[in-house]
């Protein structure tokens, strides 16, 4: 694997996080697996041969407590929830080329060939550790049968994972004041022997591997800190009956051990993947060539599984001989009004409830595709849903669309014969470079914008020209504004395809077009639309605001019910997909006066320069212009953005902060950042560099 850009002459794999087989899909996970779909998409309209794989994660302790609870056997508990994922997703307009689960025959027998090579090859140990135990109920405690609090930040924490705190990864032991989730009482450590593999040989294997990885800068900026803290090595197995069984060497006696879940759950992307080729033959698509020659391999996941697959799973990619993955893009969490996603109280736009609604599901997939970047959390709301459609998709796209084509149509029953102005064409081949930068950004905001952007050329290249008018006296000229504006319409089509899919492909058909618009390529973009085509009807249709208020009555009586009934609980699996953080941190009580706000003095500046602070894990010293002047600041901002790309990013700082001295350097300002993953606040528009924010 190179890092040339896509397309490349190697095959492409994109995979999601799996979803953990144990409740209903909701918008915070339809957001990774509408935005691998939609990558996976983009890559193909770019002539790159791909594979877009998932399954369902159907092992580990929440599915057997679950299971337990209704009285069913964990196999027939998971697969109820994996044949309703199955239904779901295509009516999102995500379609995988295969989707299979992690306990089918093919990935137990690939996951257990996986860990026989990484012991053969003596990254597997065996240790005894302190492992919970409750003695009423005379078993030991694997990740979720056991809570307790984290002893990195001392957060209340579940077995394997500080969910409500730092969200580390935690092993067996580590959980201190450990308490039993089978009885409520409290449980103690025995000693018990279980496998482990020796991620800490992998330190310098991982840090040229972040060094050389594409995608999001969460990825590739915070697996560092672990890195440098020292790298742990990592208990595969754990005391339970549900799982796949740790695979004995010859001669040894059967294990009553089972793989962790984090092991054979990364394992389904290869699975499925080999599944995929079985099914097309080699000639179709090989599996192994991608796996194990020379592929292109990309993971989307949530910022939570950031640990899991940027530290364990190339690490056992290496030990086992596979590629390691050249792209891994980790999104941020979504948002309800501002308050994190909870499922007790029922505080969740839920996947079958938006279809329930009426909506297209090409609206919501345009609304998480181009509201922020990728890793930025996005807060949904009915309004927001709203504004963005009926601005966007109604006001540009649509409106756009139909006045052109049925203007074309009454006036020349298709498209007109002439050629494409200069004027036109260079306008779309620049879209279209927008889009191939778009995607190797792994920016599907800049995809979606690219496209909504030729749109808006496009209504004020025809309110520009006013066609109209000129059909009686300045015929030529009219025929080819509406020649340039069919065609602007073509490659409006072609570039939302991978966003919009479902919207595409009827204005693919409403131009007359033969086949799917998911087959074109950029390229066809500016390819000559049909002569002929039937008259149009409009695409989108606008949300009226009575509508918005009965959403956001429904939602705030549904959450105010189960409030009443249920304690608030966060939503993270064990896998951690694409779920949201608990709820946002509280207003502070005091208040300030509007004095002691004028007081600040905010002002916008531009990032000059960047870098490290050698000695310090986590501050960066920055260069910001002020307008006045440059001063120096230290941020807390080094494991959380690459440096590299922050010069000429504007910022926000407050510029009458008292000096102070970090790692003997001297910061003279303090940049303003939301959240923990330090989002920078920056403008909107263009104010200049120095003006003051009030």
């Amino acid at each position: 694997m190179s890092n040339d850009d896509f397309p490349t002459d190697r095959p492409a794999v994109v995979t999601c996080g799996l979803p953990y087989a144990n409740g209903d899909l909701h918008i915070g996970h339809l957001r990774g697996y509408i935005g691998a779909d939609a990558f996976d998409r983009a890559l193909e309209t770019l002539g790159q041969e791909t594979a877009y794989v998932c399954g369902s994660d159907m092992h580990g302790t929440p599915v057997a407590v679950n299971a337990e609870q209704e009285g069913v056997d964990p196999e027939a508990f998971a697969l109820e929830w994996h044949r309703q994922y199955e239904e779901t997703f295509p009516k999102f307009n995500v379609e995988f080329d295969n989707y299979g689960h992690t306990h089918d025959e093919t990935n137990t027998e690939l996951t257990q060939e996986i860990v026989r090579e990484l012991d053969d090859q003596g990254y597997i140990y065996e240790k005894e550790i302190q492992v919970a135990y409750d003695p009423d109920a005379d078993q030991y405690l694997p990740d979720r049968y056991v809570e307790g609090t984290c002893p990195y930040c001392g957060e209340k924490a579940r077995g394997d994972e500080c969910d409500e705190g730092c969200q580390r990864h935690l092993e067996p032991g580590e959980v201190e004041d450990p308490t039993s989730t089978i009885t409520g009482n409290p449980a103690e450590y025995r000693e018990r022997t279980h496998k482990f593999f020796e991620v800490s040989e992998f330190a310098d294997f991982l840090t040229d591997f972040l060094d050389d990885l594409e995608g999001t800068s969460n990825a590739r900026n915070q697996p560092r800190q672990w890195i440098e803290d020292g790298l742990q090595d990592w208990c595969i197995t754990r005391d339970m009956d549900w799982g796949i069984d740790y695979p004995a060497a010859d001669g040894e006696a059967e294990s009553d051990l089972v793989l962790y879940v984090w092991v054979d759950a990364p394992v389904e992307y290869i699975s499925s993947t080999k599944q995929y080729s079985e099914r097309v033959g080699t000639d179709g698509y090989d599996w192994e060539q991608v796996w194990k020659d020379e592929g292109d391999v990309v993971h989307f996941i949530g910022r939570d599984i950031i640990q899991h697959h940027t530290i364990f799973w190339p690490a056992m990619l290496e030990g086992a001989g596979y590629n390691k993955p050249r792209g891994i893009a980790a999104t941020g969490f979504i948002t309800i009004n501002g308050k994190g996603l909870s499922t007790s109280r029922n505080r969740a736009i839920w996947a079958k409830e938006y279809l329930e609604e009426g909506f297209h599901p090409d609206l919501l997939r345009y609304y998480l595709m181009t509201t922020g970047g990728l890793q930025q959390d996005v807060d949904f709301s009915w309004d927001a849903f709203q504004e963005t459609v009926n601005g966007e998709l109604v006001g540009t796209v649509g409106n756009f669309w139909y006045r052109s084509l049925l203007f074309a149509y009454r006036n020349y029953e298709g498209t007109p014969e002439t050629d494409v102005s200069a004027e036109v064409h260079e306008r779309i081949q620049d879209a279209l470079a927008d889009v191939r930068e778009s995607v190797n950004d792994y920016s599907l905001r800049g995809v979606g914008q690219a496209a909504v952007q030729l749109a808006q050329f496009g209504n004020e290249y025809i309110q520009r020209h006013e066609p109209w008018k000129l059909t009686d006296d300045e015929p030529e000229r009219a025929r080819q504004v509406i020649r340039d504006c069919v065609q602007i319409a073509k490659a409006v089509g072609v570039l939302l395809e991978p966003i919009a899919p479902d919207k595409a492909q009827r204005l693919w058909a409403q131009l007359g077009e033969e086949g799917s618009v998911a087959d074109a390529r950029l390229e066809d973009a500016l390819e000559a639309p049909p002569r002929t085509f039937d008259e149009p009807g409009e695409l989108f249709e606008k949300i009226e605001d009575d509508r918005v208020a009965e959403l956001n009555e429904k939602l705030d009586e549904r959450v105010a019910a189960a409030a009443e009934t249920e304690s608030d609980d966060t939503d993270a699996d064990e896998t951690g997909d694409m779920t949201a953080t608990d709820e946002l941190e509280p207003l502070a009580d005091e208040r300030i006066s509007f004095e002691d706000f004028q007081e600040l003095d905010v002002r916008v500046g531009r990032i000059e320069a960047a870098e490290g602070i050698e000695g310090a894990d986590d501050l960066a010293r920055l260069e910001v212009d002020i307008g006045f002047e440059t001063r120096q600041v230290v941020a807390g901002i080094k494991q959380l953005h690459d440096l590299e790309e922050l010069p000429g990013e504007k910022c926000i700082l407050l510029a009458n902060m008292e000096p102070a001295e970090l790692f003997g350097v001297e910061s003279n300002g303090m940049i303003l950042a939301a959240g923990e993953e330090a989002d920078l606040l920056t403008t909107h528009g263009d104010a200049a560099v120095g003006e003051k924010v009030q």
